[in-house]
């Protein structure tokens, strides 16, 4: 299968960059190809890390508010420490840098889990998902983000037995946190 990039426009250049394609590829079942135009967000890749405090059976996560969910939601989501990974920044570099300024926890081994797509239809975003176990000593500052970003974010450690229930009454909506959970009950724990 052969596809070709005919143009590509940056259209908007802000948080986000949009560019706006004529591409052309080959069908599966057709001698002649599609042609046509498409917008994509370009934001860069991600970070997300679901932090496991073995000492208290609990798992982190961070409340914020998000703008894009006001229209379905009251804005506020429940998820895991997530962050855009910097020019020339490794990955696991990045998430360790995610995890202390939006949960204060200093976190030494991360194990990886996915990269992946959330949304390919319109963003060329990846998300890299790791896993890391931390202690509460491990905790070194208050978390909260970076102030000179204006981040506010709130520390909520859940006990691994609501995990189940989160999910099921959908409390936990964002598709990387539900990834990483579920990947925690198969692969690293017997309580469910």
């Amino acid at each position: 299968m052969e596809y070709k990039i005919l143009s590509e426009d940056l259209v908007y250049d802000g948080f986000l960059k949009i560019r706006k394609a004529s591409v052309i590829h080959d069908r599966f079942n057709q001698n002649t190809p599609i042609n046509y135009v498409r917008e994509m967000m370009d934001k860069g890749d991600c970070v997300a890390v679901l932090l496991y405090e073995k000492d208290t059976d609990k798992v982190l996560f961070i409340n914020q508010f998000r703008y894009p969910t006001i229209k379905n939601d009251n804005g506020w989501l429940l998820e895991i420490p997530a962050g855009g990974i910097e020019e020339n920044e490794d990955a696991k570099d990045c998430a360790i840098r995610e995890v202390e300024e939006e949960t204060g926890y200093k976190v030494h081994k991360l194990e990886h889990i996915s990269t992946f797509y959330a949304t390919p239809g319109v963003s060329s975003e990846r998300m890299y998902l790791y896993y890391g176990e931390v202690f509460e000593r491990d905790q070194i500052s208050k978390g909260g983000g970076v102030e000179e970003e204006d981040e506010d974010i709130q520390l909520c450690k859940i006990s691994i037995s609501e995990i189940k229930t989160l999910l099921e009454s959908k409390i936990i909506n964002d598709a990387k946190s539900i990834i990483a959970l579920q990947w925690f009950m198969i692969h690293k724990t017997e309580k469910f």
